[in-house]
């Protein structure tokens, strides 16, 4: 059973920084491309980025520059360190296994004031 587990959204004032966190379980994490989606409210769900199982990565236009997805094998975690937030990044983020197969996480909100 798979299971994707987020952590470390929150709270913060524009200009701050959050790091996302995402502990897979139930698949072969390093074999398994993973991104972070999010969704705001009114809004479609839309890629923020995404890693493949060799470490290649893209980004939204909207967060190039300011977020960064990474992975760490051994610890069958994903994660986004996202700087720079702005109040357009409010949203609820999704980590979400790309393949092989698909699933989602519960969600993380994160709130960016201004």
């Amino acid at each position: 059973q798979v299971q994707l587990v987020e952590s470390g959204g929150g709270l913060v004032q524009a200009g701050g920084s959050l790091r996302l966190s995402c502990a897979a379980s139930g698949i072969t994490f390093i074999t398994s491309a993973m991104g972070w989606y999010r969704q705001a409210p009114g809004k479609q769900r839309e890629l923020v980025a995404a890693i493949t199982r060799g470490g290649s990565t893209k980004y939204a236009d909207s967060v190039k520059g300011r977020f960064a997805i990474s992975r760490d094998n051994a610890k069958n975690t994903v994660y986004l360190q996202m700087n720079g937030l702005k109040p357009d990044d409010t949203a609820v983020y999704y980590c979400h296994l790309d393949s092989p197969g698909s699933s989602w996480g519960q969600g993380t909100q994160v709130t960016v004031s201004s």
